[in-house]
């Protein structure tokens, strides 16, 4: 049989750190030992790596197993044989696609079984914006409606809470701003609460441009969930001011999951709050967050939704779907760290820590944490310095530019006619705004402000060769077709053809 774990809300708020441990182990093993029968690709697997499946025993043999990801796995085997039982014959699939900006798409088949897990997640952090009792909610689903997850899995999970009893309705405008409006505008005043749902860089672009349509925060404040992407507290502050939102902890949310295996892990207060205290605390920035300065995402994980394991640095996820994951190395890098674990470190950090968190209150849920970093890909490099695009990003965020720029951009290096490296940063202007008054030379100035602040490797770089390694910046109208094209993810890092 098949493990398909569906506790209810309420189940998880009971439960132990150490419960929730062995039912993550429990978990991984069932799907193990029955993958390793019933999915001929596994098995064959399994069988070129020289592994027993009747040895892997225990949680700690599954260590042992080697980890599966798109090219030993994936791309070796027909998608039949990659699924379970080998065929895809009498069964109905929803398919989803990887997004491309690692390679060519992979399209991965998924049945109702993921869609209630991920309801399971959705149905916490419903029931936390709410504060217990769910009002009368409108969601607006602002993803793409295509082939890619965001959009059809968190209309599948609302729905499937609708259908349950919970006072949901759903529109699904995806990326069209005129028909987001018009639900703000005709729909929203008609229900106690609504949650807009959405890409980062998308929601920011709709609440700048909601005011001129009509939508008052003040009247109509929003909540909302966030996926695809990371981003910075400041971030976090700016569109909450934009929508209305007061408590970052608890009207926010960010949720991390894949085309994959779905809604994977979540942002829920108490990962909200640490976030927040650690990037005003040093010590307890590197209790949590050891080794370095880049800002992950902090979210928690049943790990009998989807268990996560750590690497090398590198995530390791292990989950059911019509075609199972077992120790899929997904792409991204972070690390893992067990509740009581996480909790003791950062409490080390700082004492006061439970005082700090006391507005969490029963939404403090004993589930281990993941933290990821945005992909290897997002950067480029600059005489042998690694640029990442958070850093960019952080520059263009600043307050001062808010008025005049999006925060999207694109990044590449390139070569002038001496065959000198350059880093070029192309920069989207908000809507009816000109380059006019110095503009590219203040963004250039905050991107290279950034840059200093957060990136050793860069900064010893403009320290050395001083003009040399100066951004050459290009300032785009709004949404122009080069660079921003409305719709889908922004593209941070440029890609040559």
């Amino acid at each position: 049989m098949r493990p398909h774990p569906s506790a209810p809300p309420q189940t998880l708020l009971k439960e132990t750190a150490a419960g929730v441990r062995r039912a993550g182990e429990a978990f991984a093993l069932r799907l193990f030992r029955s993958a390793a029968v019933r999915v001929p690709a596994y098995k064959d697997f399994l069988r070129r790596n020289s592994i027993a499946p009747d040895r892997i025993r225990t949680a700690a043999d599954l260590q042992a197993v080697p980890p599966v990801d798109k090219k030993n796995y994936l791309t070796q085997y027909p998608l039949e044989k990659l699924c379970w039982d080998g065929t895809m014959a009498g069964k109905s699939f929803i398919y989803t696609a990887t997004s491309g900006s690692t390679g060519s798409p992979f399209y991965f088949p998924r049945d109702a079984s993921l869609d209630r897990r991920s309801m399971l997640m959705h149905e916490l952090y419903l029931r936390t914006v709410s504060r217990g009792r769910v009002p009368s909610t409108l969601v607006i689903v602002s993803f793409g409606m295509g082939v890619w997850i965001g959009g059809v899995i968190t209309y599948q999970a609302f729905k499937l809470l609708a259908e349950r009893g919970y006072p949901v309705s759903i529109i699904t405008p995806g990326t069209n701003k005129k028909e987001i409006f018009e639900a703000l505008a005709r729909l929203a005043p008609k229900y106690e609460q609504v949650v807009l749902c959405g890409y980062p860089p998308f929601l920011k672009d709709v609440l700048d441009e909601a005011p001129s349509h009509g939508f008052d925060p003040a009247r109509r404040p929003l909540k909302l969930l966030f996926a695809a992407e990371a981003f910075s507290e400041s971030f976090r502050e700016y569109v909450m001011a934009r929508a209305g939102a007061v408590e970052p902890c608890l009207d926010t949310a960010n949720v991390y999951g894949s085309a994959d295996l779905g809604t994977m892990a979540m942002e829920t207060p108490v990962s909200i709050a640490l976030r927040r205290l650690a990037v005003q605390d040093a010590a307890l920035y590197a209790a949590i967050f050891p080794g370095t300065t880049k800002l992950p995402t902090l979210a928690q994980f049943h790990p009998a939704v989807a268990r996560f394991d750590e690497q090398d640095g590198q995530l390791l996820v292990t989950g059911d779907n019509a075609l199972p994951l077992i120790r899929y190395a997904i792409g991204d890098h972070g690390g893992v760290r067990g509740y009581d674990e996480l909790l003791a470190s950062a409490k080390a950090a700082r004492p006061d820590l439970s005082k700090a968190l006391r507005a969490c209150g029963r939404w403090t849920l004993p589930l281990p944490f993941v933290y990821v970093y945005e992909r290897a890909d997002f950067s480029v490099k600059l005489y042998g310095a690694i640029i990442y695009a958070e850093h960019v990003r952080a520059g263009l965020q600043q307050p001062k530019l808010q008025g005049d720029v999006t925060g999207k951009f694109s990044m590449e290096t390139k070569r002038d006619e001496r065959e000198d490296e350059f880093l070029e940063v192309n920069v989207e202007l908000r809507s009816k705004k000109s380059a006019a008054g110095g503009l590219r030379d203040r963004v250039r100035d905050a991107v290279v402000a950034a840059l200093r602040e957060k990136n050793a490797e860069y900064r010893y770089l403009s320290d050395n060769l001083k003009d040399r390694v100066l951004p050459r910046v290009a300032l785009w109208p709004y949404e122009h077709p080069e660079h921003f094209r409305p719709g889908g993810k922004q593209q941070w890092i440029k890609k040559r053809k």
